[in-house]
């Protein structure tokens, strides 16, 4: 399935005393990535919220392969591994600017109704979108 390419700067406070990336900011580059993706079908996670669709991480797995330093810029491949029913499996490759692989990740989302907080497909209008480009 087609790859999309987001990219981020690593700042200062993401980071430990060695320059190094803390783990605990992957979570958040997997969403800022996620979030992109979601644009790139002219999706937004704001107007899905804003009619009860939510998208809550259900699983998350990362392994670090290479660690990324301050003020690089790193590349975020996303893709979807499956199409989405009532899950959306998203597959991540985090690269340096020498294009060698830092970290592989995966994160498993579900559609929730946020009138019931019960579990949905995913509603045909974004279904259609996402698997229009895939």
């Amino acid at each position: 399935m087609k790859k999309f390419i987001s990219r981020l700067r690593v700042r200062y406070g993401e980071t430990d005393q060695m320059g190094v990336v803390h783990h605990a900011n992957y979570a958040l580059y997997l969403e800022l990535a996620r979030v992109e993706w979601l644009k790139e079908f002219a999706l937004s996670y704001k107007e899905m919220e804003e009619n009860g669709i939510m998208m809550p991480v259900y699983d998350m797995g990362l392994t670090f392969k290479k660690p990324a330093y301050f003020d690089e810029v790193l590349s975020v491949e996303t893709q979807l591994l499956q199409p989405p029913s009532v899950r959306i499996k998203l597959g991540y490759k985090i690269l340096n600017k020498h294009e060698e692989l830092l970290t592989d990740a995966h994160t498993e989302l579900i559609f929730v109704n946020s009138k019931n907080n019960k579990p949905m497909r995913c509603p045909d209008d974004i279904y259609r979108k996402i698997m229009k480009s895939n």
